[in-house]
């Protein structure tokens, strides 16, 4: 079906929404205001040309925005684009009561991004069109930093050499770490070993079995340099790791102890160590021994406790929570068990990350239940032209 309308709001994944005959139909890179000719097929409409354009339009500057699926908000101005990026933390955090205002929206995508996994196949490789299954070969992609400029050759040449797989890219400080993801079945790995080393990787592994290892890859932290374990979790620009560290120390102060829960490989622990003593959890085994590791040779650190321990199954007890204060960093998925017993506890003081701002205000929401009052609410923008915000915020009773 083809109409004629004019594009009413943004949806929560950056898309336009116009509503016909009381259902709402979503079309991708529209803005408010902006009429044009549309095809609608059901709830998904597509832009065919624009009578009247918004003023807030922005002219992309990658060339495959529009047909790649990666970015979504190139075509947004500064001032849109900002709105937008507050609004997904403060919308889910007000439709449960909480009248929270982002105090600060940080800009964080610094020199790119220094994570990446493109799609790979024997003859292409890249990022999946819009809405689609269908793989859309790429030369370069502009939001990575310079380091991993050559990504999208090493697909190619990776894919090309075992057929289709997902292969992931982390720029370190001994160069790219790549991790090769859902492989032929019956590959024989060790051909690669040869490809790896014409390539110059640091390290090489397929389905988390480590193939070759050049340099040991690593990251700066703080004062510490960090060992890489393959597949743990890691910012997905320094720039936000900076940002996020910068507010966490900030919003701790100078407590007597501090638990760093959903620690990672360190990032905030390693930092806080530097003014109290810090007791660090994670379920990640491999990044809790490389946390251990970078603690051991760094100077000047206070006691660092690093423990494996799955916060979701095993949550820190109301009576095991006797820091003065805690710094919780949890995946998607939120917090919502260690919350219950953190609501319990005497804890006064918490300082929380999320990547998920409808997680967050559900967590935030139990807090708030508890008598704790929400400070100091940040948005930290490192998935820059994505509809992913990065949330702190600080809480006291």
């Amino acid at each position: 079906m083809t109409i004629t309308a004019t594009i009413e709001s943004l949806g929560q994944k950056g898309e336009g929404i116009v509503t016909l005959e009381g259902r709402k139909v979503f079309v991708p890179f529209a803005l408010p205001g902006e009429t044009g000719t549309l095809d609608v097929d059901g709830e998904r409409g597509r832009m065919t040309s624009l009578s009247t354009v918004s003023p807030h339009r922005a002219e992309p500057f990658c060339p495959y925005f529009g047909s790649c699926g990666g970015c979504q908000l190139q075509h947004m101005d500064a001032a849109s684009y900002a709105q937008f990026k507050t609004g997904l933390v403060e919308t889910p955090l007000r439709q449960l009561g909480i009248d929270a205002k982002v105090e600060r929206f940080v800009l964080a995508h610094g020199a790119g991004r220094r994570r990446a996994t493109l799609h790979a196949r024997k003859d292409a490789a890249g990022y999946m069109r819009i809405r689609s299954h269908d793989l859309l070969d790429i030369a370069t992609c502009p939001i990575l930093v310079p380091a991993l400029k050559r990504t999208p050759d090493i697909a190619r040449a990776l894919g090309a050499a075992i057929g289709e797989c997902d292969v992931s890219f982390t720029a370190t400080n001994t160069g790219i770490d790549v991790a090769i993801r859902n492989a032929p079945k019956g590959l024989r790995a060790e051909k690669l070993v040869p490809l790896a080393n014409t390539l110059g990787l640091a390290r090489l592994a397929v389905d988390r079995e480590m193939i070759l290892l050049r340099q040991q890859p690593s990251v700066t932290m703080g004062n510490s340099e960090v060992d890489l374990p393959i597949g743990s979790f890691l910012q997905a620009t320094a720039e936000a790791e900076t940002v996020l560290a910068d507010y966490v120390l900030e919003a701790v102060g100078r407590p007597k102890s501090v638990a760093d829960l959903f620690c990672g490989i360190g990032p905030f622990a390693l930092r806080l160590a530097q003014v109290a003593p810090v007791y660090a959890a994670d379920s990640d085994r491999a990044g809790i021994v490389a946390l251990d590791k970078a603690v051991r040779h760094t100077r000047g650190l206070k006691t660092v406790t690093a423990k494996t321990r799955d916060l979701f199954r095993d949550p820190l007890t109301r009576f095991e929570l006797t820091f003065e204060t805690l710094v919780l960093d949890p995946p998607r998925a939120g917090a919502q068990a260690q919350i219950k017993e953190i609501a319990l506890s005497k804890c006064r003081h918490v300082v929380m990350v999320a990547c998920d701002p409808k997680t967050f205000a559900r967590d935030a929401e139990h807090l708030v239940q508890a008598g704790f009052r929400l400070e100091k609410l940040i948005a930290v923008d490192q998935f820059a032209w994505s509809n992913h915000i990065e949330v702190a915020a600080t809480f006291r009773r």
